[in-house]
Order: structure tokens, then C-alpha cells, then sequence
């Protein structure tokens, strides 16, 4: 595999893997209450905090592939140099709606790290778990920035549909 196309599936290979991982955590939670008639502490608590992590990450994979819903009733009636300016007004203001996210998420991290919070089965402290907004948020914006460039080159050429590839 070439290093474009691992950059280009990143965040999906980074979801699949957690994942993979919270599925594994919740059979291993399901046969261990079910069958050992004893639960682990720290199950529920991880396979919870694995969520988050996979839905920010794998939110950033979805601007990657386009797969996020838009509202296109008023665009489309708008001709097609129109439609590529508020294309590229949208990514912007998306961009900076990210950053602005991903610095109070930073903050919160910070705080959480500062006072020594930790979670309760795991004893991880909270901050790391918090990170994913910020993580996230840097995904997203990656993502939207290269589709910004793309859209910026090909501000000229009618037939664009839009994406990155």
C-alpha cells in the first residue's frame, strides 16, 4: 500500500481498528458476565470511551469521503460559479467552526489534566479521554482544508463535482 492511499483512509483504518477493539472488549464483557458469572470493571468504561474516539475520528473520514448530509435545495438553483463560491465560503467558515471547537476542547483537556481526574474503573486520567474533541477537530480540519485546495483548483472547471480524489 502506498503512502497516499494510507493517508487518504487514515482516520477510517484508525475507527476500524477501535472498533474492532470495543466490539472485542464487549463479547469479552458479554462471556465473562454470561458464562464466568463475573464482570470486568473497566468493560463498560472503555468500550464507552473507545465511542467517542471513533465518533470523532471517523466524523473527520466522512468529510474525507463526502459523506456527511448537506442541504443542497438552495444551492442547486444557483449557477454553477455560484455554487462553487459558496462551496468554498462553507469549507472556510467550517474550518474556522472547527478550530474553534478544537480550542475548547483543548482547554477542557488541559483543565481535566491540571486537576488530576480520573476515570473510575480505569484510572486513565480524564484529559486523555477528553482529548478526542480536539484530535478530532484537527482531522476535520485537515480534511476540509485539502477539500478546499481541490476546490480552489479546480474553481474553473464546470464539470467538478467536488472531493478530494
Amino acid at each position: 500500500m502506498n503512502l497516499r492511499k494510507f493517508w487518504d483512509n487514515f482516520e477510517g483504518y484508525l475507527a476500524g481498528i477501535m472498533m474492532m477493539a470495543m466490539s472485542a472488549i464487549v463479547i469479552l464483557q458479554v462471556f465473562c458476565r454470561f458464562v464466568l458469572k463475573a464482570s470486568l470493571p473497566w468493560s463498560e468504561e472503555v468500550a464507552r470511551y473507545l465511542q467517542v474516539w471513533v465518533a470523532f475520528i471517523a466524523g473527520a473520514y466522512g468529510v474525507r469521503r463526502g459523506a456527511h448530509i448537506g442541504i443542497e435545495a438552495f444551492a442547486i438553483m444557483l449557477p454553477k460559479k455560484a455554487q462553487k463560491v459558496l462551496t468554498i465560503f462553507i469549507l472556510i467558515v467550517s474550518i474556522f467552526m472547527c478550530a474553534v471547537i478544537a480550542k475548547y476542547g483543548y482547554d477542557i483537556v488541559a483543565t481535566q489534566l491540571q486537576r488530576g481526574q480520573l476515570t473510575p474503573a480505569t484510572r486513565i486520567p480524564m484529559g486523555y479521554m477528553y482529548a478526542a474533541i480536539p484530535v478530532g477537530m484537527v482531522f476535520f480540519i485537515i480534511r476540509h482544508v485539502e477539500e478546499l485546495i481541490a476546490q480552489i483548483k479546480n474553481f474553473n472547471n464546470l464539470e467538478y463535482k467536488g472531493g478530494v480524489e
